[in-house]
């Protein structure tokens, strides 16, 4: 889909598109191959785990039992092993979990370091965003970023944290972010760097 002024002629709009050709074709086919394929809910499948790579061991069993990780291998028992969905299903519960658990964690110990009252965590599914602080103060935090590594994780907590003083991206915001994490910045560009990876789960 093309979208251009009304005032523009058609027989305009067909020439621009035709100088920009090959530039598009470029950038189409760069999208292409940078697209993941969709994750596979079989025994072996490669997952992540606070930046490094785990497997998925998918135990057939009388009974369905929850995910256990151990030394790499996040261990699943299922009665029916060909039933994607619902291991699909356990897992990313199994990962809802644990990031609760961990970011809480570490949006204490941050918000300590910064010197405010710890707010209201709560767990996001949204598809473009890593985190959000709102005007009630309460913090979500995008349940897939427990696949990346700490730093990262750090980060993003620190982003939001600092919104507490700073509803803005400006030069002070980014001197809040700094004061809680100063590597702050070798940080945000791994995000970008693996953030079509971490939205392949779920």
């Amino acid at each position: 889909m093309v979208h251009a002024p009304l005032r523009l002629k058609q027989t305009d709009l067909e020439g621009l598109l035709l100088t920009k050709a090959r530039w598009i074709s470029t950038k189409l086919k760069a999208r292409q191959a940078s697209a993941l394929p969709a994750m596979q809910w079989v025994d072996g499948a490669s997952l992540l785990w606070l930046g490094e790579p785990i497997t998925l061991e998918i135990i057939p069993a009388a009974r369905n039992s929850r995910p256990r990780l151990e030394q790499g291998i996040l261990s699943l028992t299922t009665t029916n092993i060909n039933d994607h969905v619902s291991i699909a299903r356990r897992v990313v519960q199994w990962y809802h979990k644990q990031a609760m658990e961990d970011f809480a964690r570490r949006l204490q110990l941050l918000a300590t370091k910064l010197g405010e009252p710890l707010p209201p965590l709560a767990l996001s599914n949204a598809r473009t965003r890593w985190g959000s602080c709102n005007s009630r103060r309460e913090i979500r935090l995008n349940w897939r970023l427990i696949q990346a590594k700490p730093s990262i994780i750090n980060y993003v907590i620190a982003h939001e944290l600092a919104h507490l003083r700073e509803m803005n991206h400006s030069a002070r915001f980014w001197a809040v972010v700094a004061s809680i994490y100063p590597e702050y910045r070798q940080a945000e560009l791994a995000l970008k760097q693996c953030s079509a990876l971490l939205y392949q789960l779920g």
